[in-house]
């Protein structure tokens, strides 16, 4: 079969996603600081772009022939008091005012505070929370004790490493030999440095495990004997209440076991957090969902945490009027183009974070009047398809967006959880209701009567219609951090010993 070149017509259609469409999909999925600081680099790029300020409550300005003059007589008559306060204070010391206020000049007896109205200079009180001490970081603290514990250069640089390879808590999670390795040191050196840094402040830093922080704030406080070690090397018999192989392990009654474990519970196991990690960001709703007059429920957006900004187009006709350069027009139009792609964007997402949280609160109307046990299943696929959109563009709406509601605050991604099937042929059960009722179940055994996980599974089986597997309520368990049944009876045995 020969090969030639041909020309032919073929009609097919397909979907591009333009670069703006692309820019409009990923503002859904952005949390109100990241889409704010969006927001201001836009504001920065774009000329025709402003943020819309005040409200309808904005106070009046006031007519500046009235305003001056009001500040000039207002002005007057404080400097008045002020000069006549300097003058009372100077002549009680029989001196001059100079004397008493050297460099005052012509603020002669300021303080720096509020006004006999209450108010301040300058129309604003100053920001408190600037003055308010935060936390030093854990990393510059043992920064400065590391410089002054260790001598040479070498020995700085190995703390340097060390000290970055430290959690939150204050465990070093690196190995020694990957810090030989890559500062061509002897793992000697390294270990010395690390055996000099363990005695810093807080004690128990640059420990590798529990054991080890324990066992360096017992050294601290001269009470690692011999016996206290072997209990320390048995803690694992310790976090399963085991105490007959705790005590033949350790080698000692109950009443000195007892002694010891009242000195571990008084250590840190985690010394490191105690020191600043980082900001704190506190969780702002995104919606707030209230009851309604007629018994509904009532959506609301968060204004206070959306950006509003406004095409100036008074400007942009007043620029293109006066631009000649092609280059000139075509950023100018450019810019027009993504103010107007900007503030229909952002439009479009509030609508959508609404039409989705309405029918969140629609299918978990159980969940906002009776409580976590009436937690519907819902998944993302529901949603979508009732409100005619896309799964992704569910998904991307409820990320990062947080929900007010009588019942707490919730992340919008809490209310999407799985089915467990009904036993009795009736409605599925939701994951988290299903965890609830665990939860319940387990707070709820008594001492003399702890429940099996296949126990568990029988009564939600009998007593709640809700069909799950024995593994199924161990994972939930588990997930929820709540130990097996033979650890929590050893656990309730010693509490009711103690009591």
């Amino acid at each position: 079969m020969a090969l030639s070149p041909r020309l032919e017509f073929r009609q097919s259609q397909s979907l591009t996603l333009t670069p703006q469409l692309m820019q409009s999909i990923r503002l859904l999925q952005l949390s109100h600081l990241e889409l704010n600081d969006f927001v201001d680099a836009e504001l920065l790029r774009n000329p025709i772009l402003e943020r819309e300020e005040g409200g309808d409550d904005a106070e009046p300005a006031e007519a500046p022939e009235k305003r001056t003059e009001m500040s000039a007589y207002e002005d007057t008559v404080a400097q008045g008091d002020r000069i006549k306060d300097a003058d009372q204070i100077a002549e009680g010391y029989d001196t001059s005012v100079d004397n008493v206020f050297p460099d005052a000049g012509q603020e002669l007896g300021r303080i720096a505070g509020p006004d006999r109205n209450g108010s301040f200079e300058g129309g604003e009180a100053p920001d408190l929370d600037q003055y308010v001490a935060s936390r030093p970081r854990l990393s510059d603290h043992l920064e400065a004790q590391a410089n002054m514990v260790l001598r040479t250069a070498a020995d700085r640089l190995i703390a340097q490493h060390l000290i970055d390879g430290i959690n939150e808590a204050g465990y070093l999670v690196v190995e020694l030999e990957a810090i030989a390795d890559l500062l061509g040191a002897e793992l000697a050196d390294v270990e010395a440095v690390l055996d000099a840094l363990q005695g810093c402040d807080p004690v128990g830093v640059f420990a590798r495990d529990v054991a080890e922080c324990l066992s360096i704030q017992l050294h601290e406080r001269d009470r690692l004997d011999p016996i206290m070690q072997k209990l320390i090397d048995n803690l694992p018999l310790l976090a399963e209440h085991n105490m007959p192989a705790l005590l033949k392990a350790v080698g000692c009654d109950r009443e000195d076991l007892a002694d010891m474990l009242a000195e571990i519970k008084l250590l840190d196991p985690r010394p490191g957090l105690a020191f600043d990690s980082g900001p704190v960001e506190s969780v702002v709703p995104d919606v707030f969902v209230r009851p309604g007059p007629d018994g509904g429920w009532q959506i609301e957006l968060n204004s206070e945490v959306l950006p509003r900004v406004l095409v100036n187009r008074v400007y942009y006709a007043t620029v293109s009027k006066k631009t000649r350069d092609a280059a000139e027009k075509t950023f100018l139009a450019d810019c027009l183009s993504t103010a107007n792609w900007l503030t229909k964007s952002l439009d479009q997402r509030a609508q959508t974070i609404t039409k989705v949280a309405a029918e969140i609160v629609r299918q978990q109307d159980g969940f906002l009047t009776h409580g976590v046990a009436h937690l519907k299943p819902m998944t993302l696929k529901m949603v979508a398809e009732t409100i005619d959109m896309h799964e992704s563009t569910v998904s991307r709406v409820t990320s990062n967006k947080y929900m007010a509601t009588p019942r707490g605050l919730y992340e919008m991604k809490y209310f999407f959880t799985t089915a467990i099937a009904s036993a009795t042929g009736g409605g599925d059960h939701s994951a988290e209701a299903v965890r609830h009722r665990i939860k319940q179940l387990i707070d709820a055994e008594p001492a003399n009567a702890i429940l099996s996980d296949d126990t568990i599974a029988e009564m939600l089986r009998k007593e709640q219609g809700i069909d799950v597997a024995r593994r199924t309520v161990a994972k939930y368990r588990e997930g929820m951090n709540i130990p097996s049944s033979v650890i929590r009876r050893r656990q309730k045995k010693e509490l009711a010993r103690i009591a």
